[in-house]
């Protein structure tokens, strides 16, 4: 459908009834995306979870082990604590920006 098609009513139709008509159309497929919608909702709130979580701990852990081995003037721990959390937001971004790019996608279809 072109633009200047969704901007004119049909003939017989008026304004408000195409409103009402696009509307219900939205409605209608919202309600059919909303098991897929909850399920995917919750996945990724698990992979952004994880996506942060593994590299802030992987971070603590290379920390804590130079720590022992090479004692220094500097944190190894909290230095790479700070950088596995930088690296993990970054990460749980893109993954973020990725599903919504998706969506939109999706949208526009």
């Amino acid at each position: 459908m072109t633009e200047e098609q969704k901007t004119k009513p049909a003939t017989g139709e008026t304004e408000f009834s195409q409103q009402v008509g696009e509307k219900a159309a939205r409605k209608l497929k919202a309600q059919r995306h909303t098991t897929q919608t909850v399920w995917s909702g919750l996945g990724m709130m698990g992979l952004v979870g994880w996506s942060v979580a593994v590299p802030t701990l992987l971070g603590a852990v290379l920390g804590i082990w130079l720590d022992e081995h090479y004692r220094g003037s500097h944190s190894w721990t909290l230095m790479l604590l700070a950088i596995g959390l930088g690296l993990g937001c970054f990460n749980a971004w893109h993954w973020v920006a990725k599903e919504d790019r998706e969506i939109h996608e999706q949208e526009g279809e």
